[in-house]
């Protein structure tokens, strides 16, 4: 039976490389533990090494700079070859008995004898011995690498449950307990810290549609019921604010417009994008909060044109639009206040970012089944019933 070739994503490999360069550890040291190959490894630690130099790609010629850094690079290589076994040992007893054990064990991968070893580093035998016994199982190491990718892939935003749900997704069987521990040991936690800021300015004059969505947060089909809303993003330039149009079929964010003040024509530019990109039927139910822009004349107008019936929450009833308020805590938490915008087009670029390349096609929703919002429209239609109550 031909054996299925092991499949490593992009975050995995950079744990891997980061044990080698930020830890110490030896690429054989690390295949070992992590029952990989060696030629794959040190083809990813040579990936790593040219990028972060910025060296030429292959087939690219080399520039007299890079030339002489890769000379002294082979000057550097055979000077700690010719280094005597000795110097190189002593070298390192200021580090510690820990990184004595790791230079024994280097020195055992030369043919060197662990007794030699230890009484030139002045270490015990039994302690080297107990501390290979100490050293973490190959499917431990495994198992926390995986972790700590699915974490950083996410942006530092996924708790233990998504991390969970993100691993089976990569075909690892792997339980929350597990992973919570995982994380615990890694020191892997979301953090983030509540600002508020009104966005809503009902005190107008000007007409209310009634609450024809009604919480009904559940629809069958897409294109059938949008939510909308405005949220404020703090950046040193002052305050830029951002106007989100959401389906909620798929959660997916399906229209967004940013700008530093609150016109009507920030939330039509959102609403413009989202029915250029999805048009819908007639008869879509488009949901929002009572304020001045969604009650406009323009913004009234274009729902209109485009046959869409309005509904709006009652006074001072955040719950009336809870899924859109659900989608502006996740956007803070996961990405808003783990930053610090120096001007509203750093903010701009960060969200489109989050909604594109996050958002949209990768982060998990536990009312999709643990689905994004692209995987979980892109199911075949057959599998969602079709039997949609009219809420109109």
């Amino acid at each position: 039976m031909t054996r299925r070739r092991r499949q490593f994503d992009a975050s995995f490999k950079l744990e891997v490389v980061r044990m080698i360069r930020d830890q110490g550890l030896s690429v054989g040291e690390v295949c070992r533990s992590m029952e990989l190959g060696e030629t794959a490894v040190r083809r990813w630690v040579a990936q790593y090494d040219a990028e972060s130099s910025g060296g030429a790609g292959v087939g690219k010629p080399l520039t007299a700079e890079q030339q002489r850094i890769r000379q002294l690079e082979v000057e550097n290589r055979q000077l700690r070859e010719d280094v005597s076994l000795l110097k190189k040992a002593f070298g390192l007893l200021c580090a510690g008995t820990e990184v004595s054990y790791r230079v024994v064990a280097r020195l055992q991968e030369k043919a060197v004898s662990v007794s030699h070893a230890c009484r030139l580093l002045q270490v015990s035998r039994s302690g080297y011995y107990a501390h290979r016994r100490a050293t973490p199982s190959p499917k431990h190491l495994q198992e926390r690498t995986h972790v700590r990718a699915a974490f950083a892939a996410s942006g530092a935003s996924y708790g233990s449950r998504r991390v969970m749900h993100a691993l089976r997704g990569q075909g690892l069987r792997m339980g929350r307990y597990r992973v919570r521990t995982l994380m615990r040991e890694a020191g892997l936690r979301a953090s983030w810290k509540r600002k508020f800021v009104s966005t809503t300015d009902s005190k107008h004059t000007l007409p209310v549609a009634e609450n024809v969505l009604d919480r009904q947060f559940e629809v069958t089909q897409p294109n059938r019921a949008w939510v909308s809303d405005i949220t404020y993003i703090r950046t040193a330039q002052g305050w830029l604010y951002l106007a989100v149009v959401l389906d909620l079929y798929s959660r997916k964010v399906v229209g967004w417009s940013m700008a530093p003040t609150m016109p009507a024509g920030l939330v039509i530019s959102a609403l413009s994008m989202a029915l250029q990109q999805r048009r819908p039927p007639p008869g879509l139910v488009l949901h929002s909060d009572r304020g001045s822009q969604y009650a406009s004349v323009e913004y009234q107008a274009l729902l209109k044109q485009h046959h869409v019936v309005c509904s709006m929450s009652r006074k001072g009833n955040c719950w009336d639009n809870a899924v859109m308020e659900r989608f502006f805590l996740n956007l803070k938490m996961e990405r808003v206040w783990q930053r610090r915008y120096a001007n509203h087009d750093e903010a701009r670029s960060d969200i489109n970012q989050y909604i594109v390349g996050f958002y949209n096609p990768v982060r998990l929703h536990s009312t999709l089944g643990y689905l994004s919002p692209a995987a979980y429209e892109a199911k075949p239609t057959e599998e969602q019933p079709i039997c949609l109550s009219e809420i109109t």
